[in-house]
């Protein structure tokens, strides 16, 4: 038996979270199983091209636990070259300078991720402190990955005294990554994702109204497909319409495999 927060816990996915000296927390939206189900539909796509070519099919087999560890980057290796545990490291990872998340003047936090170099000369300019630049602390991402809190501290400062939308409109204009941390009131109101369809409506027959959900993803040109409802109002409601229209089942075999407990 499992569910996504042993998984996440034991394949040390949990362990990388949090605030250094604090316990590792939940992982948001059991995170453990949308990547099991990722990889599940990616294996099967792959076993259908290989059925496709061989006309042979496969056992896709695919774990929590092993999900959990597939996207954990270079934690292994840094295990196992260089005896690092990486723990956790609260709101950016250590070594990769600058990428953060910054308060500003309205207390409210933005993501500034500027750690390649070129980007990162880019962020000096947009704050007006071009120097920084060529200072042997932060010349390089090795120097700022050596040197994180004081260049973290410096671009603080600076958002500290400016409103999110400053902040976000000049390293915008500057071609310097950054953003809100958005609620999800906000998230709503998006004028991005709302010209991309993100914010859709679902029918949910049990309350008798469209209720707003994610749209779909990945956005396909030629086959974009639809939302036609939230789900069924009950378990096997659509039993009938799949076994007789789609698998061609009769009547008659329904019934008996009822009577036998199949369905």
């Amino acid at each position: 038996a499992g569910y996504a927060s042993v998984a996440e816990a034991a394949s040390g996915l949990r362990h990388m979270n949090g605030f250094p000296g604090g316990p590792p927390p939940r992982l948001a939206l059991s995170l453990g199983d949308s990547l099991a189900g990722m990889f599940a539909a990616q294996g099967a796509l792959a076993a259908l091209y290989r059925r496709t070519v061989t006309g042979e099919g496969q056992i896709v087999d695919t774990a929590l636990t092993e999900s959990c560890l597939a996207i954990q980057e270079s934690t292994i290796p840094d295990y196992d070259v260089g005896g690092v545990v990486r723990g956790p490291s609260g709101t950016r990872l250590e070594g990769i300078a600058p990428s953060n998340i910054y308060q500003s003047s309205g207390g409210s936090w933005v993501v500034i991720a500027a750690n390649q170099d070129t980007v990162f000369r880019r962020l000096c300019a947009a704050m007006g402190r071009p120097e920084l630049a060529t200072d042997d602390r932060f010349a390089n991402h090795v120097a700022r990955g050596r040197n994180q809190d004081e260049i973290d501290k410096i671009i603080a400062d600076w958002a500290s005294q400016r409103e999110p939308a400053e902040i976000i409109a000049t390293l915008s204009e500057a071609g310097v990554i950054s953003g809100p941390i958005n609620t999800v009131a906000e998230v709503v109101d998006d004028p991005q994702l709302r010209a991309r369809n993100m914010i859709a409506d679902h029918w949910d027959e049990r309350v008798g109204r469209n209720v707003k959900g994610p749209g779909i993803v990945p956005v396909l040109s030629e086959s974009p497909g639809q939302i036609r409802n939230a789900g069924p109002a009950q378990p096997g409601q659509h039993n009938a319409e799949v076994f007789t229209g789609l698998l061609g089942r009769s009547a008659d075999e329904l019934d008996r495999l009822r009577a036998e407990g199949v369905i």
